[in-house]
């Protein structure tokens, strides 16, 4: 680049010169015209020549290499949406499998919780039976228990009614002699 410009002024410097310089004939201005402009022709194309297909090539190679990187870039980020797009189609899977297998829990905890409240209300029932009938059997005691005493009680007020001094006096003489008769037995 440097040396372009370097040439570029020591062309415009001769052209200058030419021009400013005294005044010849239209001839050799002529000439010198042709002179510069070839000289300057030929010092650009020299640099021209030797500058520019490094540069296109450099340029060349940098934009293969960015299409490259592109294209690679572009094959990565299809197959992570071809990734993406699988994990989405088999959360789509997943989702209607964890859906079943829900349905299905919650129907074994249901006949659980259906054959659990069986066995409650079944073994409910046996308590139930067995404190009535435990009820049942506490009431025919105290039942009978309060009918032998009624019974004691009219047995005790019907004898007191019929019972005098005398039926007293050999009552008392029997039970006596049954004691002596048993204690004999012994």
């Amino acid at each position: 680049m440097k040396r372009l410009l370097l040439l570029l002024l020591m062309a415009a410097g001769m052209a200058w010169a030419a021009e400013e310089g005294d005044k010849p004939e239209d001839g050799k201005l002529e000439t010198w015209k042709i002179a510069n402009f070839a000289l300057l022709a030929i010092g650009l194309g020299y640099m021209i020549a030797k500058n520019l297909p490094p540069f296109f090539r450099s340029r060349t190679n940098e934009i293969q290499q960015g299409i490259a990187e592109a294209q690679q870039i572009k094959r990565d980020a299809e197959k992570r949406a071809a990734a993406t797009d699988a994990k989405v189609a088999a959360l789509g899977q997943e989702i209607e499998k964890f859906r079943t297998e829900s349905r299905e829990e919650m129907q074994r905890e249901s006949e659980r919780i259906r054959q659990e409240t069986a066995r409650q209300i079944t073994r409910l029932q046996q308590q139930a039976q067995l404190d009535i009938e435990s009820a049942a059997k506490t009431a025919r005691r105290e039942l009978r228990n309060y009918a032998a005493g009624l019974s004691v009680e009219l047995a005790e007020q019907r004898i007191r009614g019929r019972l005098d001094a005398t039926s007293e006096s050999a009552i008392l003489d029997w039970f006596v002699a049954d004691l002596k008769r048993e204690g004999s037995n012994n």
